[in-house]
């Protein structure tokens, strides 16, 4: 830690301001690597549910409510273009620090459960945290890299889907997975990272030429390089067994240096790119209110001479313009049929393992998230890669994610041996597809002025498809199955206790794959002419 924060001083302090962009960008992937807090329920799930003697459609209401703060990231959408990124960090920090600290003293037992109503406001506080972590660190990267959003997605989401595989990872490694300590995580790491990227993530100008564009493409070649390592590394340590006490350790140790390894860009730009001169930096810096300004005026001359023009699509919209749009609830609508039925695995993974005689759920736990990494990684990088060799649009790839997703499904309601296993790593795949192309069509289609915003109203799907598929549809299919146990709650054991929920949830995917195709088809030609538009800036793409 030490070196780290010599590091990060040296960067600070070396008056390179391209190097103080990217380690914006390092402390962004840091705050997206703790971000998947709110996918952990089913890490300690169990322990709540025999700790407040509930039924399985009580624990799902718990998770909807976890969710359901999701539903007010509103507010950080509407301040994300009035208030600086590190304020909307230090609330989310604070969120998250009051929400799982409560929970952890809950399931420690350091004070007695609390009442029903005030555990679901605790957790959906803990759900709010991250909302306001995404929004800052997503709006500023789209914002600071605006000609590569693809690999700016994929990257940031990438590392929310190995967010749950980390903690959980070294929660065993260190905790024989206690869920107690496991909070204890949950509460005070989130709060630190978000502390530290406050200081150095911040807006700044995007590349303006096609040398600063290509130098970005290879800059994120070497973080998806580094992610990959790092999934590669996770997916070892899963799959290799039980492991003695320093085994552990050393992965540990392993993991936190992966983890710092993103430093080297911008210290590759320290150490080989001089300091800028005074009108150089004066270039950089100062643009970002004439900008402004310039970009106000012109939208006011513009919005002066054209007020009764309907926006097209890929023009800037506001929110009122984007919710008249038809394609705006296509791609809402088939978002929900991927992210909700998503969800509605990761919060029932306990119920779902234990269902098929597996009671330690964490390995399937830790599959979901880095299989969903490999999911938005690959996606984001693939989608942009295609844009610009032939005007693919990027919602081909969400269709062909809930194709494969309902496979998925169906392999887990025919519960073979491995069924499991291979449910688990589909869903993981297309849940982080979905994730990745959707705020990046998105930009797309409606435009960054009000990005902030508009990425939140999608992220209400998240609460919403956690209501629909996990607290209705699987909650109470599944307590039609089980059978009550002493001293309260209920239990299900047997492949019949979600096999319906699965063939619903398949359904849900293939209708939302047969949106996605509409949406393909009515927004070619914004592709066509993005794939022209680069082309065009980048010779060496003709």
């Amino acid at each position: 830690f030490k070196f780290l924060f010599q590091l990060i001083t040296m960067l600070l302090f070396s008056g390179n301001f391209v190097a103080e962009k990217w380690l914006g960008f390092v402390t962004a992937i840091w705050v997206q690597t703790i971000c998947g807090n709110n996918y952990t329920f089913a890490n300690y799930s169990d322990v709540l549910k025999s700790l407040m003697f509930l039924t399985q459609m009580q624990l799902n209401n718990l998770s909807v409510a976890k969710d359901v703060g999701k539903a007010f990231g509103i507010f950080s959408g509407l301040v994300s273009d009035r208030w600086p990124t590190s304020v909307i960090l230090i609330i989310g920090a604070i969120m998250g620090f009051i929400g799982y600290g409560v929970q952890w003293l809950v399931v420690s037992q350091r004070i007695t459960p609390l009442p029903y109503w005030l555990m679901c406001v605790f957790l959906c506080m803990g759900g709010n945290s991250s909302t306001w972590m995404n929004t800052a660190v997503l709006v500023t990267c789209m914002r600071n890299f605006s000609k590569n959003r693809g690999p700016v997605s994929g990257i940031l989401k990438g590392y929310v889907g190995l967010s749950t595989a980390i903690f959980t990872d070294i929660c065993t490694a260190l905790f024989s997975s206690d869920p107690s300590k496991f909070l204890l995580m949950l509460t005070i790491v989130p709060a630190v990272i978000c502390l530290i990227a406050a200081i150095f993530l911040h807006e700044t100008p995007p590349a303006s030429t096609s040398t600063q564009e290509n130098q970005e493409t290879q800059f994120f070649n070497v973080f998806n390089l580094i992610a990959v390592t790092v999934a590669v590394y996770l997916l070892v340590f899963d799959i290799s067994g039980p492991h003695k006490h320093i085994v552990s350790l050393v992965f540990t140790i392993g993991l936190l240096i992966l983890l710092a390894m993103p430093l080297f860009v911008p210290l590759y730009l320290v150490f080989n790119k001089t300091r800028p001169g005074f009108d150089q930096e004066k270039q950089i810096h100062e643009p970002l209110l004439a900008q402004k300004i310039q970009k106000e005026e012109t939208c006011a001359k513009v919005e002066e001479v054209e007020i009764q023009r309907k926006p097209a699509l890929g023009e800037e919209h506001t929110i009122i313009e984007m919710a008249k749009t038809i394609d705006f609830w296509v791609l809402f609508l088939s978002f929900l049929c991927g992210v909700g039925t998503g969800l509605c695995v990761m919060n029932n993974m306990g119920q779902m393992g234990l269902a098929l005689g597996y009671h330690d759920v964490s390995l399937f736990i830790s599959f979901i998230s880095i299989w969903g990494f490999f999911g938005r990684i690959l996606s984001g990088s693939l989608s942009e890669y295609y844009i610009r060799k032939s005007g693919m649009p990027r919602l081909v790839w969400n269709a062909a994610a809930q194709i494969v997703m309902a496979f998925g499904y169906i392999a887990l309601a025919m519960a073979l041996p491995g069924s499991l296993y291979i449910g688990s790593m589909l869903v993981g795949i297309c849940y982080g597809v979905r994730l990745t192309i959707t705020p990046a069509a998105a930009s797309e289609l409606f435009g960054l002025k009000y990005y902030g915003l508009l990425y939140n109203i999608l992220i209400l799907n998240l609460p919403i498809g956690s209501f629909i598929f996990s607290g209705l549809v699987a909650g109470y299919l599944y307590d039609l199955e089980a059978t009550s146990v002493p001293g309260g709650g209920n239990t299900c054991i047997g492949a019949h206790c979600f096999m319906l929920v699965y063939f619903i949830m398949a359904f849900a995917c293939v209708l939302g794959c047969g949106l996605d195709l509409l949406l393909v088809v009515r927004t070619k030609k914004i592709y066509s002419k993005i794939h022209i538009e680069r082309n065009l800036a980048d010779p060496t793409m003709r």
